[in-house]
């Protein structure tokens, strides 16, 4: 079987086949690669980005970013000065990957936990690099460019959970999770390297706070994916790109899976089965420790 980019003749999605994956190893039972001395972290570090091993895309356009060098540690635990370092990172490898030629989009993203398919537990996100904009950024960003910008016009009232140094974080009006959550900026940011020292020690701030409300709202660790939507590369304003965040949580109750099954993947229409304005007070109303 060949391996490449497919598109599917009913549906036009979009599908990335890659044959080499199946063969990545699951998660070590020996020492942590993450960590320092381990295979892929030699020497000492504060956060560290490299090539993936095992790439979902050719020409090194698949990164893997690692956050701190303490296994158990979070992200929300590495504090304000922590995690700024992280985001500068995140920054300078959008930097660095959008100024190449063959390079339309950079995806970061994280997958915390196995249930989402994370094999490492060591805190670490990646960074995807496509050579044409994915289907749903480009899908935000002509809705955007017809509509208007749906996160400048954004009011979450009470589905808001919170506000740091000119960012929000609110659960969206029509959430496909249950504990779904956006976090963007006041200012309309086009992306990562735009943003100023003082922007990007905000956005830090602002996901400390949210991510450590979602663990210490059950008490324990909560699986998520996140991913950062900005602005395209390789040509073009891209006046309606509006940098913000998206995270998922695919858990409706402690440890109890919200499935995404027959009737919603069929129809298209999603169900939730908590109300996003009493997910936004829950959250609020925990106190971050």
């Amino acid at each position: 079987m060949t391996s490449g980019i497919r598109e599917d003749a009913l549906t036009g999605a979009t599908v990335a086949v890659v044959a080499a994956r199946q063969g990545r190893p699951n998660r070590p039972t020996e020492q942590c690669p993450f960590c320092v001395g381990g295979l892929e972290a030699p020497d000492p570090y504060d956060v560290r980005a490299f090539v993936n091993r095992w790439p979902t895309f050719p020409d090194d356009r698949c990164e893997i970013v690692l956050y701190t060098p303490e296994h158990d540690a979070t992200f929300w635990s590495l504090g304000v000065d922590g995690a700024s370092k992280v985001v500068d990172l995140w920054a300078a490898r959008t930097a660095a990957l959008g100024g190449r030629d063959d390079i339309a989009y950079v995806l970061v993203f994280e997958n915390r936990g196995a249930v989402v398919g994370a094999t490492i537990p060591h805190p670490h996100g990646q960074i995807y690099a496509y050579d044409t904009v994915p289907p749903n950024p480009r899908g935000e960003l002509e809705r955007a460019e017809a509509c208007g910008c749906a996160l400048c016009a954004e009011d979450p009232g009470d589905r808001l959970v919170s506000e740091t140094d000119g960012w929000q974080a609110w659960v969206p009006r029509a959430s496909m999770y249950p504990y779904g959550l956006v976090v963007a900026p006041l200012v309309h940011e086009p992306d990562l390297p735009s943003l100023s020292t003082t922007s990007r020690r905000g956005f830090a701030a602002v996901l400390v706070d949210v991510l450590a409300r979602l663990d210490q709202m059950w008490h324990q660790p909560v699986p998520y994916i996140m991913w950062i939507h900005q602005r395209p590369f390789g040509g073009g304003d891209w006046p309606s790109a509006h940098l913000h965040v998206e995270i998922a949580v695919p858990e409706r109750a402690p440890g109890v899976l919200r499935y995404i099954a027959g009737g919603e993947l069929g129809s298209g229409l999603y169900v939730n089965p908590v109300e996003p304005e009493a997910a936004a007070a829950q959250l609020r109303g925990v106190v971050v420790e």
